[in-house]
């Protein structure tokens, strides 16, 4: 699992996909969330702009990631 440290209260879903190198740019971290192929916390995410706090886990092509403060 990997983690990825925050400074701000929450991270949004897209950014946090990039931020993890999960995905290669905000495009494609759009396009894999409204395809349903995220997971935020066990469930299928599609906003993009979905707020994750720490300890949140998402996950997408069979990689997690967790938000830490």
């Amino acid at each position: 699992m990997n983690y990825i440290k925050i400074k701000d209260e929450y991270i949004k879903l897209g950014q946090a996909l990039k931020l993890a190198g999960m995905v290669g740019s905000g495009v494609e971290a759009k396009i894999v969330i409204q395809d349903g192929q995220v997971l935020v916390n066990g469930e299928v995410e599609l906003q993009r702009g979905k707020k994750l706090h720490p300890g949140d886990i998402f996950s997408f092509n069979g990689e997690e990631a967790q938000i830490q403060a």
